[in-house]
C-alpha cells in the first residue's frame, strides 16, 4: 500500500565484477551481466572497460541507449551522422540510438582509457526515435554538497538538485564522494530499480548494512510504490556511482547491438543494416 513514508532501501545482493575479455588492447568486466532483463529493468547490462585504439571497429545500435562514464583517460567518439568529439575524466556521454546509427568509440593509440558503459532500454514507443547525443561534461554537472560529501548529479536528481539531462526512461545517476566517517543519503522516486557500483574505498550500504569495497556491485531490493532512499556510510574515503531507473515492464529481445521487443523487429534491424538503412561509414 502506498503511503507518504520514505522507504529505506536494503541491499538485495552483492557481487564482484566478472572478467570476460582479456587482450593486449582490451580488458573488460561485467558489472551488470546481460540476460537479466526483468530483474535489471530498465537496464540491460553494464561493462567496465580498459581499452586502446583498435579494440572496437565501427558498429550499429538500435532500440537502446549507451551511457559512457569516463573513469580515467580520453575517449574519442564519432558516428556516421557527423558527431565527433572527446570525453575525459568524469565526463559522460548519453547516446540514444533510437532507429539506428553507426558509431565507434576508441581509446588513445598507446594507452588505455578506463570507462564504464551502461545500456539503458528504450520504451517501445521510442525504439525508432531519431538518434540523440548528450555530452554531459564533468565541469557542468550540478553538485550538491554536505559536510564531507559531494553529490555530482549526472541524470535525474539528488535532494533539491536536478540535472538537465534528457531521459526517455527516468534514470537517476549520481556520483557520490564521501570522506571516511560521513553518511550520504540518495533519494529515489517511486518504483525505481537500481544499484551502486563502488569506484573506490569502502562503506556500509543500505538499511541492512552490507559492507562493500572497490569493484563490488550492490543491487538494491526493489521498492515499488513509495519514494525511497539509500543510506551509504563511508568507512574509508569512498567514491560510488548510484544508478536507478523506472522499469519499463515490456518484452525484451536482444541480439548483438540491437534491443527490440520482438524477434521480427530484430530481423528487420539486421535487414536494414544489410540494405544500407543505417547509412554508410565515413572514415
Amino acid at each position: 500500500m502506498k503511503t507518504n513514508q520514505v522507504i529505506q532501501r536494503e541491499i538485495e545482493e552483492k557481487w564482484s565484477v566478472i572478467p570476460h575479455v582479456n587482450t593486449a588492447i582490451h580488458k573488460a568486466y561485467a558489472v551488470l551481466p546481460p540476460g537479466n532483463w526483468q530483474r535489471f529493468d530498465p537496464f540491460l547490462l553494464m561493462a567496465e572497460d580498459y581499452m586502446k585504439k583498435g579494440a572496437f571497429d565501427y558498429h550499429p545500435h538500435r532500440g537502446m541507449e549507451t551511457v559512457t562514464y569516463i573513469i580515467n583517460g580520453e575517449l574519442h567518439h564519432k558516428d556516421n551522422m557527423g558527431h565527433n568529439g572527446f570525453l575525459r575524466n568524469g565526463d559522460v556521454q548519453w547516446m540514444s540510438a533510437g532507429k539506428g546509427l553507426l558509431h565507434v568509440e576508441e581509446g588513445p593509440e598507446n594507452e588505455f582509457v578506463h570507462l564504464l558503459q551502461l545500456w539503458v532500454n528504450l520504451p517501445a514507443n521510442k525504439k525508432m526515435t531519431v538518434p540523440r547525443y548528450q555530452d554531459i561534461l564533468w565541469k557542468d554537472n550540478p553538485v550538491r554538497n554536505e559536510e564531507g560529501i559531494m553529490y555530482r548529479v549526472i541524470s535525474g536528481s539528488s535532494g533539491n538538485i536536478t540535472s538537465a539531462t534528457k531521459n526517455y526512461v527516468p534514470v537517476t545517476m549520481v556520483e557520490i564522494t564521501a570522506k571516511a566517517g560521513h553518511i550520504a543519503k540518495q533519494d529515489f522516486e517511486e518504483d525505481y530499480n537500481g544499484f551502486i557500483y563502488v569506484l573506490g574505498g569502502s562503506g556500509i550500504f543500505g538499511a541492512n548494512k552490507v559492507a562493500a569495497g572497490k569493484r563490488e556491485v550492490l543491487w538494491m531490493k526493489p521498492s515499488v510504490e513509495n519514494k525511497s532512499e539509500i543510506v551509504i556510510e563511508a568507512k574509508t574515503d569512498l567514491k560510488v556511482l548510484v544508478i536507478a531507473g523506472k522499469p519499463l515492464r515490456e518484452p525484451v529481445v536482444a541480439a548483438g547491438p540491437f534491443v527490440m521487443n520482438t524477434d521480427e523487429q530484430i530481423k528487420q534491424a539486421y535487414s536494414d543494416l544489410r540494405t544500407g538503412v543505417f547509412g554508410k561509414w565515413v572514415s
